[in-house]
């Protein structure tokens, strides 16, 4: 509730009903709110055709990545409450971020390198990517000498 100062005048605090002096009120929420429908809404135009006719592919991915981390910085500050909190957040948050761009920097070289030392037994069980000729003959029987024939139809056996 309100807390007592020495001269018996009440102080407001958070128990108070109506309470929002320090955290800037409804209008800052509302702008917070369309600023998150403004970004999700500039990520839904990056699926769309003509988005792809204009930017490329890591173009698209890197402003989405933006856009992401845009959104998810007001949440934390905002919904959260983050923003009005004491410094002590900076104890909490600086070191689980340096261990993320750590894993990172360790992490992304490994699945970047895994084939560069794959021997040639590790090769005949890895997965191969699929290239557009398996998609075009997919359901199609093998003949003997390695041509695909055509699909059998299901009456006869």
């Amino acid at each position: 509730m309100a807390e007592q100062r020495a001269h018996g005048q009440i102080e407001p605090g958070h128990g108070d009903p109506g309470y929002h002096g320090e955290h800037g009120g409804l209008k800052k929420y509302i702008a917070v709110f369309v600023a998150l429908c403004v970004l999700t809404t500039l990520s839904f135009l990056t699926y769309f055709a003509w988005w792809d006719a204009l930017f490329s592919t890591p173009v698209s991915r890197a402003l989405m990545m933006a856009v992401s981390c845009a959104k998810a910085l007001l949440v934390m500050l905002f919904f959260m409450h983050l923003l009005w909190e004491a410094n002590w957040k900076y104890v909490l948050t600086f070191p689980a971020m340096m261990m993320s761009v750590f894993l990172m920097c360790m992490l992304v070289p490994d699945v970047g390198y895994r084939t560069r030392h794959y021997t040639e037994e590790r090769w005949l069980h890895a997965a191969t990517p699929r290239t557009e000729e398996q998609h075009d003959h997919e359901g199609e029987a093998p003949h003997a000498d390695g041509e695909h024939a055509p699909p059998q139809s299901g009456g006869e056996h």
